[in-house]
């Protein structure tokens, strides 16, 4: 051991998201390889739901009316989606829209991400969730598959099951929804840093490593 090896700032990051958002899977995407850059920071990780439909059936919707009733079209869905895959090539997501058949509420999702918090598989969790939904078309407010997800991350699979019956942690993410709009959080991505730095967006690890510098400045300073 070192003893004269400076210690890490600790920075705690809230990342505010939602898993049926592929600018949020492009972003945590981003940031997670700038934290790779930066080996001289620890980071602890706390993933916060935000609804972007929360007035979605909890038995979710078939794609084609949900494209309808989001971009009012299927032509300039495709248009977007295009674009989203050509940035998600670069950071080795392969998106698949055309696989998607029903669009999703994501609150069991976002419950099971707390559920698995407990058991430090959150981030694990949150990573396999958004590939099987945008590279697979899985529908992950279907209970079954959030159990097989649940299982392959390391969760008891008799154990997910039995919460995702229950209603535990539903208004938990409705509370944290209700605090990102107070917050003033009306889009997602959103990255919080060090309790008083945010970046929203999808940005480029250059642009999210600059608030970086100055969140750990701050840490040094406290």
């Amino acid at each position: 051991m070192n003893v004269l090896a400076p210690t890490k700032a600790r920075l705690p990051v809230e990342i505010v998201y939602d898993l049926i958002c592929p600018w949020c899977y492009l972003g945590v995407r981003r940031l997670l390889r700038t934290f790779r850059r930066r080996p001289d920071l620890l980071f602890d990780l706390t993933w916060r739901p935000f609804l972007l439909n929360p007035d979605m059936p909890r038995n979710g919707m078939a794609r084609p009316d949900y494209v309808i009733r989001k971009f009012g079209g299927e032509e300039r869905a495709k248009r977007l989606y295009a674009s989203i895959s050509e940035l998600g090539k670069r950071e080795g997501v392969a998106f698949a829209f055309e696989r998607i058949r029903r669009t999703p509420s994501s609150i069991d999702a976002h419950r099971l991400v707390r559920f698995a918090a407990r058991y430090g598989r959150a981030d694990a969790l949150v990573e396999s969730l958004f590939s099987v939904h945008f590279s697979e078309g899985y529908d992950i407010g279907d209970h079954s598959v959030l159990i097989a997800v649940g299982h392959g991350c390391g969760l008891d699979a008799r154990e997910v099951k039995a919460f995702l019956a229950t209603d535990e942690e539903v208004d938990s993410v409705h509370a944290d929804n209700l605090r990102a709009h107070r917050l003033g959080i009306n889009g997602v991505p959103c990255f919080v840093i060090g309790g008083r730095h945010a970046i929203a967006g999808a940005q480029e690890p250059e642009v999210i490593e600059r608030l970086l510098d100055v969140a750990a400045v701050d840490a040094g300073e406290g």
